[in-house]
């Protein structure tokens, strides 16, 4: 049972959780942060003596995808760490109580203050919110209460970030960003479809070590996580550079493993840490797997073509284009359909615009 006083080394102890597998959280978190070696040594020292962070996790226009994939997080588990780091006092979709009962537990943790709220899902405008009613609330009235005694906001995938699918055009419930409502607190956004669990770890572990939320880009995001374009670190971006495209699903190119560009892959225009945190305990993600980036971490994305590519001109300077060069190995009729030349000469620019 949680004891108010309990700090998370308690917790640990209390669940039989040993010293290794927590070090090893400490030194996954301070890789996700991109922190200098021996970080993990003061991440451990801030946690071992960290006070639980209660936390109200809202859902509103969402498909509790984000949810999904915060419960089945693996590295690290939810269950046996990223739960004893916080006190998740209020989730509709996860907490045992229901009905009266819930509500008071929100409520005592709101009035109490100095809690996170974490929100999934888009708020809603249209016609004052009738189309996203809990309890015969708007949406707009419950993430107002809950915000306003909240250290921080952190919203988690793309609908409360950025309106996301409920945004998509024609819009019809009106659904906004979260960071378009909240403005008094500070907000902290994790996109996504849905959120990468690690990112919302080591967002909460930088708070507990340091006090303050990471450093964000524009558009609120941490830049430990959305600081560079999945293009700068695709395991692909060397085909690109030599002008070598999927052309069509199963073909040669697409067979081993060249760019996905052609086939409307935005990671040239999204900032997310996809290609070196994955997903499944690292195992793979999207492009790995033979599928374009769908730019799920950027605004908008559900009214972007996914198959249909954007222009790198609008997103890349000319310097990072695919240069002209000589293709080595074997030319196969596959490879010169996809290459344009039977002598194996390969215009990189005029591919990836052709």
């Amino acid at each position: 049972m949680y004891c108010g006083n309990e700090t998370l080394k308690d917790a640990l102890i209390r669940r039989g959780v040993t010293r290794r597998d927590f070090l090893r959280f400490c030194t996954l978190m301070a890789g996700a942060l991109a922190l200098p070696k021996g970080s993990e040594k003061m991440i451990g020292a801030a946690l071992a003596s960290a006070r639980r962070t209660p936390v109200i996790w809202l859902e509103l226009q969402d498909c509790a995808g984000c949810s999904e994939a915060f419960l089945r997080s693996s590295s690290p588990t939810a269950a046996e760490v990223v739960l004893d780091i916080l006190s998740v006092d209020y989730h509709e979709t996860i907490m045992a109580a229901s009905g009266k009962r819930a509500e008071e537990a929100k409520e005592a943790t709101i009035k109490a203050g100095g809690y996170l709220l974490v929100v999934e899902g888009s708020p809603t405008l249209g016609e004052d919110g009738i189309y996203c009613c809990i309890g015969g609330r708007s949406s707009v009235d419950i993430l107002e209460e809950a915000a306003a005694n909240a250290i921080a906001v952190v919203a988690v995938g793309n609908c409360a970030t950025f309106g996301g699918l409920p945004k998509a055009s024609p819009n019809p419930t009106g659904a906004v960003a979260v960071m378009d409502l909240v403005k008094d607190k500070p907000v902290l956004n994790i996109p996504g479809c849905p959120m990468n669990p690690v990112n919302l770890t080591a967002t909460v572990v930088h708070f507990l070590t340091f006090g303050a939320l990471p450093e964000m880009d524009e558009l609120h995001r941490p830049l430990f996580a959305f600081g560079h374009l999945i293009h700068d670190n695709c395991e692909r971006r060397g085909h690109f550079d030599a002008g070598e495209f999927v052309r069509d699903w199963g073909d040669y190119g697409h067979r081993n493993g060249w760019c996905l560009y052609q086939m409307g892959c935005k990671g040239p225009m999204t900032y997310q840490n996809c290609p070196t945190v994955r997903y499944n305990e690292g195992t793979n993600w999207p492009i790995g797997a033979g599928h374009p980036c769908i730019g799920c971490a950027e605004p908008d994305f559900w009214d972007i073509p996914t198959y249909t590519p954007i222009k790198l001109q609008d997103y890349l300077p000319p310097v990072t284009y695919p240069e002209a060069g000589v293709s080595e190995g074997k030319i196969t009729h596959e490879g010169a359909a996809v290459t344009g030349g039977a002598v194996g000469v390969i215009v990189g620019a005029s591919l990836a615009f052709g």
